[in-house]
């Protein structure tokens, strides 16, 4: 055998192999849920805007925000065009709409009242502004708003020096009509539903209904007539004097509402001349809380003139001795503030009338200019 033929050295194997090496699968880690992170930071937000908003609201009260080009205080407003017809001159639309009231209107704590009265001062401040729309559609409301509201309106033209013509809407009765009296000039459709001039005081009387479920009052009172207006007491138990002088109110707050028609179109009519109506001689027969249409009232002289609020422009153009003007309204400015006072309110503000389908209950004691008829 050649040496060439002998084959390699092979080393023995090994009495065992080494078992193989079986690495565990690395666990992976359980992601965490953000949830929680969510939650926490919706909550830091809402705690930040309450903190916002009662700080909002106490600064509020140390210093009053100035309105939109004024250093008086007053609300933030901005002047808004509703028709623009390339002119100079303005003629500032000013809204009664709803339920004539004192209470407050929105967050931002204006009443109906206070909301007017900016608008009118801002109206008078304006060079720019000749006269000033009063767009009324409205059942009445309050007697004292309705008379704030009116005398505004009077001020206002003798200050200013400025006309208010009132152009009525689907119903301008009662309280309505009472704060379009006092305008110098009144355009009516003739489907307007109007007049109502009269005052009501509404209360219950459910001692009846006490009685049946056994439910005794015990009042303890200082006069007399202290629980006047009590509907706890039977109508029996009421007195004669007492009638006597719920109606003696009714009758005297009657008489404010006739003089102020008597006077508003009194001063209306020397200032139209034969342009304008004149109260017609028999009137008073006509104030006793009926309704009327816009034709009729123009007919006994409550209204000037019968059209749509097309014609109350053109004629506050006259009047105010202008070819053209720019209708605009004053808005309420909202902003980020008025989010933050949202979540410092602990009790609702709003005020939401829907005429035709439910209406406001009237408050027991309350005397109103309002023709609630039309409000159930």
């Amino acid at each position: 055998m050649d040496s060439n033929d002998v084959p390699p050295f092979t080393p023995p194997p090994p009495p065992f192999s080494p078992p193989p090496v079986i690495m565990s699968p690395v666990a992976s880690r359980p992601r965490k849920s953000r949830g929680w992170m969510i939650a926490a930071l919706v909550l830091l937000v809402l705690l930040a805007l309450s903190v916002f908003g009662n700080l909002s609201q106490w600064l509020d009260g140390l210093m009053p925000m100035p309105h939109v080009g004024s250093t008086a205080a007053g609300p933030r407003m901005d002047e808004m065009v509703v028709e623009d017809n390339d002119s100079a001159n303005k003629i500032v639309v000013v809204e009664v709409s709803g339920i004539i009231t004192s209470g407050m209107m929105d967050s931002g704590g204006l009443t109906m009242v206070g909301k007017i009265k900016e608008e009118l001062k801002r109206a008078k401040e304006d060079n720019k502004v000749k006269a000033v729309l009063l767009k009324v559609d409205s059942p009445g409301g309050e007697v004292l708003a309705s008379d704030e509201i009116y005398r505004l309106v009077e001020k206002f033209q003798t200050e200013a020096h400025k006309p208010v013509i009132t152009s009525m809407g689907n119903l301008a009765a009662s309280g309505g009509y009472y704060v379009a009296s006092a305008s110098r000039w009144i355009v009516a459709n003739e489907m307007t539903i109007t007049g109502s001039i009269g005052v009501i005081l509404h209360a219950y009387n459910y001692r009846g209904l006490m009685d049946k479920i056994g439910l005794q009052p015990n009042v303890y009172k200082s006069g007399a007539h202290k629980d006047m207006l009590s509907g706890d007491r039977l109508p029996s138990e009421i007195p004669a004097d007492e009638r006597l002088m719920v109606q003696s109110l009714i009758d005297e707050t009657y008489g404010r509402f006739k003089q102020v028609v008597e006077k508003g179109r009194g001063d209306a009519h020397g200032k139209n001349k034969d342009e304008g109506k004149a109260l017609a001689a028999d009137w008073k027969d006509y104030a006793d809380g009926r309704v009327l249409s816009g034709r009729r009232a123009a007919e006994l002289g409550f209204v000037d003139q019968v059209g749509n609020l097309d014609d109350a422009v053109k004629r506050a153009r006259e009047i105010a001795h202008i070819k053209n003007a720019n209708l605009v309204e004053y808005k309420v400015r909202r902003d980020i503030s008025d989010l933050f006072r949202l979540f410092g309110q602990t009790e609702a503000r709003t005020i939401k009338v829907d005429l035709g389908l439910e209406g406001p209950k009237l408050q027991a004691g309350h005397l109103y200019f309002l023709s609630p008829s039309f409000l159930n």
